[in-house]
């Protein structure tokens, strides 16, 4: 299992937030907390994504397994726990519940959880409503389990406010009175103080971490310094080749690029050739469609000899079904959606969303007005 565990955002493909799914009791096996429980969403999670290397990204509250080594169906689960956390296979906090979040917020990476997170809704109003970002674990009479969309809902002004007496102790201080819009964060680059730091370095670090609000101020995790502008992120977006369902290959567009992609488009493209059969190959138009990437924007357009067909696959019933492109015109190419050059030759984006395309969620989900906000009770 550990080859799907990963402590780099960049190779990411979910989030899981831990604590409730090794607790989830109608998960694999009776108990109060399982290991087992986590490899069957691994399991799933390479179902949904089609994609045998895939990686997630582990957030677990401290005390998953602090003093409660009696509470797992296997001790050896214990010493997993531990040396993952040791080797950054696990994020470990006193509270998970605000990084995982966070992280969905600032990379638009899918959470896999049970939590309704409704004592957030407040310092994450894009929680309200969400139908996009959040996958629960279902089982499966056979034993296995799926992943399906979580729809968040609309939680009321009493509905938050009971919850956020709940769960006060754990949130005090963590709400702020201003939200600041993470997006101008994570399009930076941030240095620590503490010169032999790494962690955000991109010139140093071997996986560069996002950096951690604190008071609105981006913190290092580590050293609890204030971290350093250094520069603008280069934007970075990930499609994969899947042939027949299976990944054949990943590719990386940098912001600013044109991309061609097709049989053989030249030097500056992607050549699909000797990665899908040659009775394929022969019906992908040697330049079958170009990728644009401005400002964060993925866009596509068809100028292929044979035609291309899309389809999203982030709505809640499943994949949507295949439409024409059409030609002479570019379309967005936004996380989720799927690009067919021929019958089972399809290009697909990562369910990360760029920073542009976050800020432009945000535009769409308005925050509850300052008057909604008043009957909610806040600590800080």
């Amino acid at each position: 299992m550990d080859r799907h565990l990963t402590a780099d955002f960049e190779e990411a493909c979910f989030l899981v937030d831990l604590s409730p799914v090794v607790r989830r009791r109608d998960l694999g096996e009776p108990g109060l907390r399982s290991l087992r429980r986590l490899a069957l969403v691994v399991d799933a999670a390479v179902e949904l994504a089609r994609d045998a290397n895939v990686k997630l990204f582990l957030v677990a509250d401290r005390s998953l397994r602090a003093g409660v080594r009696d509470e797992f169906n296997d001790p050896a689960d214990v010493r997993v726990l531990r040396d993952w956390v040791r080797r950054g296979l696990v994020e470990e906090l006193e509270d998970a519940d605000g990084r995982v979040l966070e992280l969905c917020e600032m990379t638009g990476i899918p959470v896999i959880t049970y939590d309704y997170y409704r004592d957030a809704r407040i310092e994450f109003p894009f929680l309200q409503g969400n139908t996009d970002d959040f996958l629960q674990p279902v089982p499966s009479p056979d034993g296995t389990v799926r992943l399906v969309p979580l729809d968040m809902g609309v939680a009321s002004n009493v509905q938050i406010s009971r919850k956020s007496e709940e769960t006060v102790l754990k949130k005090q201080g963590l709400l702020g009175p201003k939200r600041i819009p993470r997006s101008e964060v994570v399009r930076r680059n941030w240095r620590c103080p503490e010169r032999r730091c790494t962690l955000y370095d991109t010139r140093k670090g071997s996986s560069v971490m996002l950096p951690r609000m604190r008071d609105g101020v981006p913190t290092c995790d580590l050293h609890s310094l204030k971290l350093t502008d250094d520069g603008p992120r280069t934007a970075i977006a990930q499609v994969k080749l899947m042939v027949d369902s299976a990944c054949a290959a990943r590719f990386t567009l940098e912001d600013g690029s044109t991309v061609p992609i097709g049989r053989r488009p030249g030097p500056e493209g992607i050549a699909l050739h000797g990665l899908v059969p040659d009775e394929r190959a022969a019906r992908i138009s040697r330049v079958h469609v170009e990728l644009q990437i401005t400002e964060g924007v993925v866009r596509v357009e068809d100028v292929s000899s044979y035609g291309t067909r899309w389809r999203s696959t982030t709505g809640k019933t499943g994949p949507g079904s295949w439409r024409d492109l059409g030609k002479g015109a570019l379309r967005e190419f936004r996380g989720g959606d799927e690009l067919e050059l021929t019958e089972g030759v399809v290009l697909a984006r990562s369910g990360r969303r760029f920073p542009t395309e976050l800020a432009q969620e945000w535009q769409r989900r308005t925050p509850p007005s300052e008057e909604a906000a008043g009957a909610v009770t806040r600590m800080y």
